[in-house]
């Protein structure tokens, strides 16, 4: 194993080769990541072709590099225009927008990258340490049941760190589920809610729908808000002061350093609940299907749980902003671990790699840890480089990023259009993705009319299929019986998790309502 250990080391950091495909992938991975629609895993796709011709470890190193950069660049687009990178973004992306709005847009992006390197880099030490026996238990325990349970956990995390009351987090989700009922499921033999349109039979792709319910709705919101006599000219001026000052600033704040500094001391203040949502987005991303998308949303009902300032969430937190993050980046580490022990993808970039490790006679399995321990051992190694170079690449994207803050309104906004609609074209290439935006762009603009939070919508679509599955598989497996939500240990714990989630609230209501009601009869009597 030493031996194996050494050979890693040359692999991956004395070679030339290698730091090169390191750096390029970084460049491509936030480029990607930055623009809105275009995901890590398109971006790992439109990569294959070109890691064909290369040897494991720097195909490698390209993939692994190109997923931590894209997903971190996700945020850029989530906090300065409110059009969140990826899923696992949405979680915090009001907060993010509206901390960008006060003029912290720098502060912001400062911790979302610092606290994707320390998720990253805390992803990858469990990977080192416990990728083996933690896929083992995973696998032994979690069945359909458990799985329909940490779903229903995910959406239940989405309703309470929405903004307003849970109600009109509750009537979001609805609304997503819903409309993930469009189209073929897994379990049924006929297509539902289609309208005859054959484009609806593969259901509602989230991607669109995402740019609409944050992109056009923000594009939609600033087109009529002088009318409407919001807030937009306010939220202009807000930005202005800091703009201003931007021209007197020291060398150390036009490079950034000082919010850097910043975001680097609050994390290690808060180095207990950044261990804590690091901790659920690396367990949860080793859960297969399961991913950054609901340990982000998990993270963030968690951090709220354990706030201060719970208030905030969904506002303006800056906590949530840092712990989602973390989450995020910690959970593509933990998607390697089913990949390499067992060839189950944690995710979809971790199936497209478990393609390019077969392509490079890399057979993942138990056997992989000894007869390829030195590819197992770059792979570890390549997750720690890639973290640390995204601390250079994230910082220059941001920087870049600040152009945004400087363009005027009447050229930015015909520009993010643009995007939104080159974004939602080119996941299928289909004109009718640019129709669905358009649509949700609307709903999510009469949401934000009614200061409902467009992000349960989201969680909603893309988790209410298998969801919906899982429900089906566990009753057929029981002959109908929900007891089998229960039978199994680790499903009765989340169950119960899940109905305390739901039934606390209810019962915190009618408790209000009663004791309002007894106050009101002794003051009439």
């Amino acid at each position: 194993m030493e031996g194996a250990f050494i050979q890693a080391v040359q692999q991956v950091f004395f070679s030339p080769y290698v730091w090169f495909v390191v750096i390029a992938a970084a460049i491509y991975g936030v480029f990607m990541g930055a623009v809105p629609g275009l995901t890590a895993t398109m971006a790992v796709a439109l990569l294959i072709p070109v890691v064909y011709f290369m040897d494991p470890v720097p195909a490698l190193a390209a993939l692994v590099t190109l997923t931590a950069c894209a997903i971190f660049a996700g945020d850029i687009p989530n906090a300065l225009l409110r059009i969140p990178g990826t899923p696992a973004s949405a979680a915090y992306t009001e907060d993010a927008y509206r901390l960008t709005l006060l003029g912290k847009g720098d502060r912001v992006l400062a911790v979302c990258l610092i606290s994707s390197v320390a998720g990253g880099l805390f992803g990858a030490v469990i990977l080192i340490l416990f990728a083996p026996s933690l896929a083992q238990l995973a696998a032994r325990t979690f069945s359909v049941a458990e799985y329909f349970w940490l779903y229903l956990l995910g959406l239940s995390c989405a309703v309470i760190v929405s903004r307003g009351s849970m109600l009109r987090g509750l009537f979001a989700l609805i609304i997503g589920l819903l409309l993930s009922l469009v189209g073929l499921s897994a379990v049924h033999a006929e297509a539902r809610l289609t309208l005859g349109r054959p484009e609806l039979y593969q259901g509602i792709n989230f991607i669109p729908a995402m740019i609409g319910l944050f992109g056009v709705s923000e594009i939609l919101r600033n087109m009529f808000a002088p009318r409407l006599g919001e807030q937009t000219a306010d939220a202009s001026e807000l930005r202005e002061p800091a703009e201003r000052r931007r021209w007197f600033a020291r060398p150390t704040d036009l490079l950034g350093i000082s919010a850097m500094r910043e975001a680097s001391a609050s994390l290690w203040t808060r180095k207990l609940h950044a261990l804590r949502s690091s901790t659920i987005g690396a367990v949860i991303g080793m859960l297969p299907g399961a991913g950054a998308d609901i340990g982000s949303w998990v993270s963030v009902a968690a951090s709220k749980r354990f706030s201060s300032k719970p208030n905030e969430y969904g506002r303006g937190s800056m906590e949530g902003v840092s712990d989602g993050a973390a989450a995020k980046n910690a959970a593509l580490a933990g998607a390697w671990v089913p990949a390499l022990v067992f060839a189950i993808p944690g995710d979809s970039v971790t199936a497209i790699v478990i393609g390019v490790l077969l392509m490079k006679d890399v057979t993942p399995g138990p056997d992989i840890f000894t007869a390829q321990a030195d590819i197992v051992y770059s792979i570890y190694l390549l997750f720690i480089l890639a973290n640390l170079v995204l601390i250079v690449a994230g910082t220059a994207a941001i920087r870049a990023g600040g152009l945004i803050r400087r363009t005027p309104k009447r050229v930015l906004l015909p520009i993010i259009l643009l995007f939104c609609i080159t974004g939602a074209y080119a996941i299928n290439g289909s004109y009718f993705d640019v129709l669905v935006m358009g649509i949700m762009g609307f709903v999510g603009f009469l949401l934000d009319r009614r200061d409902i939070s467009a992000g349960p919508v989201v969680l909603g679509i893309i988790l209410g299929s298998p969801l919906e599955e899982r429900f089906i598989q566990a009753l057929t497996a029981a002959d109908g019986s929900f007891l089998a939500f229960f039978s199994r240990p680790v499903a009765a714990l989340l169950g119960v998790t899940a109905l305390v989630l739901w039934l606390t609230p209810a019962i915190a209501w009618a408790m209000k309502r009663t004791r309002s009601g007894q106050e009101d009869r002794s003051l009439t009597s």
